[in-house]
């Protein structure tokens, strides 16, 4: 990356110049030309240019011809610059990067080279054979992405200084205490601005440790092989063939949810309609997904999101049959299927009875349901964006180089204590915990402690996951998403046993930030059931502030005030009333009642 080669892509101070005088006088000769000129044939042709020459030169100063001069060849030579650098560009052999980290292809945000098998997706043909033409609009589509890219690209500022990173001097400070706010508050984040986030976006994918190729098993006729064993989505892997899972080499084949089709979403459970499979194929790049399923939460609009995202960043909504019906009680999806920031995909056939475990098949498949997809944000649906998914990668994964990035619990640290506070808050059967930590603890699960450093927590706060989709990531993930559908739905207790097990083969963990951070590029809000709950209670009594009597009023309960005297109806009730408050006091604070 190199200032100088980004004078190609953005406007200098001659550019400036340029659109500036553009429109105005042609480029002035010197003054003997002029003279020169007035003997020419005519005033059409080359004599014609010549006396028109003459006659400018008659009317403009020596000092503005010079300057239209100077103006001229600075826009001469900065067009030719431009070219050359231009068809350079064009001329450069695939995956050579510019200065923001694209290639001419714009990176993978046009071209998919990258997929959790290693291989290219072919776009063009059909959607596994049932008749869907994808070629021409995969073309279509792939070229005005190209040129919307490139505009947006020369709107950049006319540099990026990345010889010091902006944020290298800040310093954590926790959260302010608040003695009126003891829980979980965000604390402050330093992020770059989105060019230069773009700046630092790493040329190419990251490395995967050991695994290199990662393909997925599937099967028609699936048969449970043991008690316990998962579910038919998830293909009903044994025990051998979960052990084997993490024997990590070159090349694998897992288990990983879609087990009854080769394509994810057609006839596998958790169906999707071909038009939005297709436009969830277009996705390239980067995608910020989240769902609700059961009419579980209320759908929260992004908020701060650059120009540059809402173009390049494919934002997903997934929702069940329920909670489509409701939403169209209160909103217009219309035929783009679009609401707000979100593309919406109605899922049909969902695997599991449980709304929240249907919410762990996109939560953890991202990978799968978008295949050309480089980097993910994940967020669940309580949840409100409010920072722009490139100031999240930058900042979770590219400025730590890590590919995989999630909160830890702002509380618990240790699985056993996640265990109980899942019992005591009925999250789950209390059976299905207590069996799902004894199978943990036969296999080496202990407490977490400072032994276990540099691992900072054995319990996420799984609602937000920031990840890079590579073959060691999607295995992770896999792995995770097999937990949850063996065990319970609560993926907080599977995701340390999963990730100590990848640990110890190859060097390679996920990233822990704190839940604070978090906080900050996500807004929390109610479910719906608990917000609905909150609008039907009816509001607290308010009641009327008493009038204050005057000093003396005060000083004498059995009078009125100097100038109006109470009645005496209040008076008697008064006297009565200090009466029973003497007798109940005479017999040890109890009151006796004549019925």
């Amino acid at each position: 990356m190199s200032g100088g080669a980004s004078l190609g892509l953005r406007s200098s101070g001659s550019y400036g110049s340029l659109q500036q005088f553009n429109g105005q006088s042609p480029p002035l000769a010197p003054r003997k030309l002029g003279k020169m000129s007035l003997g020419g044939g005519g005033v059409g042709g080359r004599g014609g240019e010549r006396l028109l020459f003459a006659r400018i030169c008659k009317l403009t100063s020596r000092r503005r011809r010079m300057l239209l001069l100077l103006l001229v060849a600075a826009a001469v030579v900065f067009c030719f610059l431009f070219s050359s650098l231009v068809s350079k560009d064009e001329d450069a052999p695939p995956g050579i990067e510019t200065m923001l980290g694209f290639s001419d292809h714009v990176r993978s945000f046009v071209n998919p080279v990258w997929t959790s098998s290693g291989r290219p997706i072919i776009q063009g043909g059909s959607l596994g054979g049932n008749g869907l033409n994808t070629a021409s609009q995969t073309e279509k589509h792939s070229g005005s992405s190209h040129e919307k890219l490139r505009g947006l690209l020369r709107s950049f500022p006319p540099a990026v200084d990345l010889e010091h990173h902006p944020c290298e001097n800040f310093s954590f400070s926790p959260p302010p205490t608040d003695k009126k706010r003891t829980g979980p508050r965000p604390c402050p984040v330093c992020y770059v601005p989105v060019e230069q986030a773009l700046a630092l976006m790493p040329d190419a994918p990251s490395a995967s440790p050991v695994l290199r190729s990662l393909n997925y098993l599937f099967e028609d006729n699936l048969i449970s092989k043991e008690s316990n064993s998962g579910s038919l989505f998830g293909g009903y892997p044994s025990l051998e063939e979960r052990d084997k899972s993490y024997n990590i080499k070159d090349s694998m084949t897992v288990h990983c949810g879609f087990a009854r089709g080769k394509i994810p979403g057609v006839n596998t459970g958790f169906d999707i309609d071909e038009a939005d499979l297709f436009d969830m194929w277009q996705c390239q790049g980067i995608v910020v997904a989240s769902a609700i399923f059961g009419n579980y939460d209320i759908m929260q609009q992004p908020e701060n999101i650059s120009t540059f995202s809402k173009d390049t960043v494919c934002f997903f909504m997934f929702l069940d049959e329920e909670t489509e019906a409701a939403i169209k009680n209160t909103t217009t999806i219309g035929n783009i299927k679009r609401i707000g920031l979100w593309r919406v995909v109605v899922v049909h056939n969902l695997p599991y009875s449980d709304a929240r475990r249907n919410g762990k098949v996109p939560k953890l498949l991202l990978h799968r349901l978008f295949p050309n997809v480089q980097y993910s944000v994940w967020i669940d649906g309580k949840l409100k964006l409010v920072r722009d998914p490139y100031q999240l990668l930058e900042r979770f994964l590219w400025r730590k180089n890590v590919t995989f990035a999630i909160s830890r619990h702002y509380r618990r640290f240790d699985v056993f204590e996640e265990a109980e506070a899942n019992k005591v808050g009925g999250k789950y059967d209390n059976a299905s915990i207590d069996y799902q930590i004894e199978f943990y603890k036969r296999e080496g699960l202990t407490h977490y402690s400072s032994s276990k450093l540099p691992i900072t927590s054995d319990v996420p706060e799984g609602c937000v996951i920031i990840r890079e989709h590579i073959p060691i990531t999607n295995l992770f993930t896999c792995l995770w998403f097999n937990e949850v559908d063996r065990f319970t739905s609560r993926d907080q207790l599977s995701f340390s046993t999963v990730r100590d097990k990848i640990r110890t083969r190859v060097n390679w963990t996920a990233d822990m930030f704190l839940d604070c951070e978090r906080r900050d590029f996500v807004v929390q809000a109610y479910h719906r059931e608990l917000w609905e709950q909150i609008l039907r209670s009816p509001p607290p009594v308010r009641l009327q502030p008493r009038k204050m009597l005057p000093d003396n009023a005060a000083k004498e309960p059995g009078k009125g005030p100097a100038t109006k005297r109470l009645p005496a109806k209040r008076t008697r009730d008064k006297k009565s009333g200090s009466k029973r408050a003497h007798r109940s006091r005479a017999n040890g604070g109890k009151e006796f009642i004549p019925l």
